[in-house]
């Protein structure tokens, strides 16, 4: 495939990599969800059963790209999803331009520099989105992710494309190519791939991460206390009924264990929560304010230039 004859410089934010992936992994893991944790031992396999079906691939995912572009530096700053049906290479566009619209009062200098998708090259039908984006931009970018794992690559699995108006036997066409891009960071984010990092697998490759390990010790910890509790009940329930022997040794346990239980009715539970409550209502309240204020700032700004526009022809003064 070429390469870029346009000479812009791309720089690409870590955020668009991690959104685009992110991205993929939810898909893929709707699509092919995990076995349920009820079924421990698997049924035994009949011989003259038909073969499972083959295990559909992940659809590919599509979303746009944000940022700004001074001059010939391109700088792709965020990213977010987008509605595409493959079968009619369709685009929602009320979709596109709710989000379009939302991502502008948070963010009022960036616009849509172009789209993402995933997969191992550029495709044929990609060029039916690249075509669509362009009222947005007429000139947008590719990013493409590549999802599959190849632990022989060291470069980033991520190719940014452009588009470019080549004559193919004698028909004007427009074609994909490459561009080269470097990877730009701001502290927040060199703070967050940081501790992404530190999260990754151990050399060996089997070991699960930090978190995974953290998450399961706790899911074991809560299944053993849910199992013990629920025999513990059924115990206690048959006993009840009469079914089994009533025992004073084990009904004064299990009172005494009862007693032990955090007892959120006590005045102390009620201050502290009534704290926290109110904690989290000052910071709602105090971000509302800001909102607010800026809004007001906004307003005096467009009136003290309206009206100094009108000063300047001999009308009134400006608004202060």
């Amino acid at each position: 495939m070429a390469s870029s004859s346009s000479g812009l410089t791309f720089k690409l934010h870590p955020l668009v990599i991690l959104n685009i992936s992110d991205h993929y992994t939810r898909v893929k893991s709707q699509l092919h969800p995990p076995p349920s944790a009820h079924h421990c031992a698997p049924a035994a396999a009949d011989p003259f059963a038909p073969p499972p079906p083959p295990a559909a691939d992940p659809p590919r995912v599509y979303g746009c790209v944000i940022g700004v572009q001074r001059g010939r530096t391109v700088e792709i700053f965020n990213s977010f999803e987008l509605l595409y049906d493959p079968a009619t290479h369709s685009l929602d566009r009320a979709f596109l331009d709710k989000k379009q619209e939302l991502y502008k009062k948070v963010f009022p200098n960036f616009y849509v520099l172009g789209w993402y998708s995933t997969g191992s090259d550029a495709e044929e039908s990609d060029m039916h989105i690249h075509k669509a984006l362009m009222d947005i931009n007429e000139s947008p970018v590719y990013v493409l992710l590549n999802p599959s794992i190849n632990h022989a690559q060291k470069d980033l699995p991520v190719t940014i494309y452009e588009s470019e108006l080549h004559v193919i036997d004698g028909i004007p066409q427009l074609i994909f190519v490459r561009a080269s891009y470097t990877i730009e960071t701001v502290e927040a984010e060199r703070i967050s791939v940081d501790h992404v990092a530190h999260l990754k697998p151990s050399d060996g490759g089997t070991a699960a991460t930090q978190l995974a390990a953290h998450l399961t010790g706790i899911h074991s910890a809560i299944k053993m206390l849910n199992s013990r509790v629920r025999v513990l009940h059924h115990y206690l329930l048959a006993m009840q009924k009469g079914e089994i022997p009533c025992e004073n040794s084990l009904l004064r346990q299990v009172s005494s264990l009862l007693r032990r239980l955090p007892a959120i009715e006590s005045g102390k539970f009620q201050d502290d929560f009534l704290m926290e409550y109110n904690d989290t209502l000052l910071i709602t309240y105090l971000a509302m304010l800001t909102n607010c204020s800026s809004t007001m700032n906004e307003l005096i700004d467009k009136f003290n230039t309206a009206y100094d526009r009108h000063s300047r022809r001999g009308g009134r003064t400006p608004f202060v």
